[in-house]
């Protein structure tokens, strides 16, 4: 009896370590030898123009410089689709492909409301959320998941950093606020209010209207009666374009500045620089800075036929960055993966020396821009003066003042 204990524990031993090299094996591999990216969006609504389509190529244009370089052993798809701005439906597709088509990593998820709801879905599931689109800080403090969900481009508090400091010290010192009443405009009407009273400016008022608004006309005539300097628009997209069409229709722009809080080179090519000259707010991304962003843009204009704002160029930087994580863990293992991506630095065409942290906020440079005169523009979509970059840590709120409950104090 006892050299039969004694031979089993031997053979036990033996085969432990062949054990726990087969689990290490497993947990090293890709499941199904397949990676798979969900790039859920708005397609056909109000903020179209400003991901949709383009976060699509942004993420194709990833996936084939990541190919063409890497030469990954393993396979890479792509799915995407239309969360049509409401939190349920874009909950239920990411839980779809979750439970069902094997998605290991979900981007863009334009509409803060919508991102709440997936980025609950996402830890759920334990899989990788690379928030490229929605804006709303709570991503990062009271609905954070830093395992789970990185907030990569922009977000409330960078907006309104810039163009709430500098508009007010250049005197231009009272704001009426027009926003989006949901998650993403309050949040942003918060933090530029934040911004502006710290710069010692004042808030004389706000008027918050419906997403996708008809008729911008009863908004603004309360934004003109309040007298304020500056008529700050916390929203985006098609309410953005429409805000500032209905201002110059009715002569507001004549004694009032508009300031678009979150406006990218798309909305100015739609309005034209006579409409948006003088223009001022924050950008995480302008085609036009230098040899890199020049190379990237124009690959991406000859398959969209416009250039890319911050939300396709930062949609291309985190399926690439996800891409090469993958890669160097050699696992699609959500923890090894994020690991990965928190201690290897962002430098692409988007980014450089881009960080992601603990918080899960990625951070960067942002750059404050001013919208050229007509005459000044020299090309096609040669729309900014970029008048101060931003550094990262400046840019994005510090962790000092974080509210993430995941985050050690």
């Amino acid at each position: 009896m006892m050299k039969r204990k004694l031979l089993a524990l031997a053979l036990s031993s033996l085969l432990l370590p062949v054990a726990d090299s087969v689990l290490a094996q497993g947990a090293g591999k890709i499941s199904g030898d397949v990676v798979k990216i969900g790039v859920l969006t708005d397609m056909s609504g109000v903020y179209s123009a400003l991901g949709g389509k383009g976060s699509v190529l942004g993420a194709e244009m990833a996936i084939e410089d990541f190919k063409a370089k890497f030469k990954p052993k393993f396979k890479i798809e792509l799915v995407s689709a239309d969360h049509q701005n409401k939190a349920d439906v874009g909950s239920n597709k990411v839980r779809e492909w979750y439970d069902t088509q094997g998605v290991d990593m979900v981007t863009d998820v334009l509409n803060s409301g919508v991102a709440i709801a997936v980025a609950k879905v996402t830890t759920e599931k334990n899989k990788i959320m690379l928030n490229t689109g929605a804006a709303s800080t709570r991503l990062t403090n009271e609905d954070c998941a830093p395992n789970n969900v990185v907030h990569y481009v922009y977000d409330t508090y960078a907006l309104a950093n810039g163009p709430g400091k500098v508009v007010t010290k250049q005197g231009k010192d009272s704001w009426f606020f027009l926003t989006a009443d949901y998650a993403f405009g309050h949040s942003l009407e918060k933090d530029s209010m934040d911004a502006v009273k710290a710069s010692g400016g004042k808030v004389l008022g706000a008027v918050r209207h419906p997403l996708n608004a008809s008729d911008f006309s009863s908004f603004l005539l309360q934004a003109q009666a309040s007298k304020a300097k500056v008529i700050g628009l916390a929203n985006a997209g098609g309410d953005t374009i429409n805000s500032i069409k209905a201002a110059n229709e009715f002569g507001i722009t004549k004694n009032q500045t508009l300031v678009g809080l979150l406006t990218t080179v798309v909305d100015i090519h739609a309005l034209g620089l006579p409409t948006t000259q003088g223009m001022m707010f924050t950008e995480g991304f302008y085609w036009n800075l230098n040899a890199e962003t020049r190379e990237f843009s124009r690959r991406f204009f000859s398959k969209h036929k416009g250039m890319p704002n911050m939300l396709p160029a930062g949609t291309y930087s985190a399926v690439l960055h996800y891409l090469k994580a993958v890669q160097a863990a050699g696992t699609d293992d959500t923890a090894a993966v994020m690991k990965k991506m928190k201690e290897t630095p962002i430098n692409d065409a988007f980014a450089k020396g881009g960080k992601i942290r603990e918080d899960g906020r990625m951070v960067h440079d942002m750059y404050l821009v001013e919208v050229k005169k007509p005459a000044d523009s020299k090309e096609p979509w040669d729309y900014y003066n970029v008048k101060q970059v931003i550094p990262g840590d400046e840019a994005f709120q510090p962790m000092a003042l974080s509210r993430c409950p995941a985050v050690k104090k």
